[in-house]
């Protein structure tokens, strides 16, 4: 397969960069790809990627919400890789969410030009800055707001300034005893009508993230996030007689519940201009434990073959010792690999001396420190030392931050050969 359109790389690889081959530092990335180097010359502990599976995650998401005609803006805090944002955009993703302002400023410096800001501004440097990019004409950001107090900060930190255009700003709600958002639809409603009498704001739309409020696929869990959608609509139609001329938003969506989500949005959709948006971020790499668990896409859980979402990455780690029955220390801890949200899943084992594989379904990982991992397996049949291990992840959002350059291989198969397409590099 043909690898997708790179974003320009002009970094040197490093001695610093963990994993690449001594051989490869002083040497361009897009020079150092091009010679077609093997993963099997890369150190252990590895984060991989896996091409053939980020591709086929990308292409169903897009064609997913396409046939409901809704909008993706994915969440890319979670790669911090503008690699993959800009494979998102391609396949038909209309903008790139971020958490913060650094991470928007990640996003601008490459001329990523619509980005949401799925958080409130609150730093007056980081409002300035903002002010400041709306002069570029090609640049749309939004962010969000749940109180008053942000209407004063915007004013007091723009006061003398003179504005291109107002900040473009998205009501967000919440639920009790959740993150962040107004707590009623009223309170929102109330903190809309501030807004479109600010005189350096826009009101563009509402924003709300069910996945904060849900952490299973019981009934009662589904039921709930059902009416916390609804609500989010309610709001958006309350507030339609304020909102200022340009595209409106409405928001809301991760990687847990998009079929919530979707259903409820689609048929908004049909008689409204608005421009409805999901924001999953995670779906691009799946996973092998909490997305696993949760996500409608999961092969355990889709109701066709066709949609289901397929884990991207893996850890490979080397046995550093071997030191009684039934375990097994692995050279990969919590400075590599996520440990958040569950930790690493055992999958299969690579003999340093045949070559031959071995499942390792029914091992499990019960403990990290920082740069070890205990693989528990019945006696007799722990890997030995210096064996490969492969890993299942748990919660992409904390599995890139702890890698500069990550290598995609073209498809990635335990014990074979695997030439790398790819350096993903990320901005943390």
């Amino acid at each position: 397969m043909n690898p997708p359109q790179q974003v320009q790389q002009t970094r040197t690889i490093s001695a610093d960069d963990k994993g690449l081959p001594g051989s490869a530092a002083g040497r361009a990335v897009e020079e150092y790809v091009a010679a077609g180097p093997d993963l099997a010359d890369f150190w252990t502990p590895l984060l991989v990627l896996d091409e053939e599976a980020l591709a086929h995650n990308v292409a169903f998401m897009a064609g997913w919400l396409g046939e409901r005609d809704l909008e993706l803006m994915p969440h890319g805090k979670t790669t911090m890789a503008p690699q993959l944002w800009q494979q998102q955009l391609d396949a038909g993703a209309t903008g790139i969410t971020v958490a913060n302002p650094s991470q928007l400023r990640v996003g601008r410096a490459r001329s990523f030009n619509a980005l949401l800001l799925a958080n409130q501004l609150t730093d007056p440097n980081a409002i300035r800055w903002v002010a400041g990019e709306l002069a570029d004409p090609e640049c749309s950001i939004w962010s969000w707001l749940d109180n008053p107090a942000a209407i004063a900060l915007a004013e007091e930190a723009l006061a003398g300034v003179s504005l291109a255009r107002p900040l473009s700003v998205l009501v967000e709600l919440g639920a009790p005893g959740g993150r962040t958002g107004c707590r009623s639809v009223d309170e929102a409603v109330a903190l809309a009508e501030a807004v479109a009498a600010s005189p350096v704001l826009r009101l563009a739309g509402v924003a709300g993230y069910e996945g904060a409020l849900g952490h299973d696929r019981d009934t009662a869990t589904l039921d709930f996030l059902h009416r916390y959608v609804s609500d989010l609509l309610e709001l958006h139609q309350r507030i339609g007689h304020l909102y200022d001329d340009g595209d409106v938003l409405v928001t809301c969506g991760g990687s847990n519940y998009p079929d919530v989500v979707s259903e409820l949005f689609a048929q908004a959709r049909k008689s409204d201009t608005a421009r409805y948006v999901l924001r999953s971020g995670a779906y691009i790499t799946h996973d092998h434990g909490i997305y696993h668990a949760l996500s409608p896409f999961d092969p355990d859980r889709a109701s066709t073959g066709d949609e289901t979402l397929v884990p991207a990455a893996r850890a490979v780690c080397r046995v550093l010792s071997q030191p009684e029955p039934g375990l097994a220390l692995l050279d990969g801890g919590k400075r590599d690999f996520p440990y958040d949200e569950g930790f690493p899943i055992p999958l299969t084992a690579v003999s340093r001396t045949t070559g031959q594989t071995s499942d390792l379904r029914g091992a499990t990982v019960s403990g990290m420190n920082d740069q070890h991992s205990f693989l528990r397996t019945a006696d007799g049949a722990e890997p030995g030392v210096g064996d490969l291990v492969v890993l299942g992840l748990s919660h992409p959002c904390t599995m890139f931050d702890k890698w500069r350059l990550i290598p995609a291989v073209e498809s990635f198969t335990p014990g074979a050969s695997a030439k790398v397409a790819r350096l993903i590099e990320t901005f943390f």
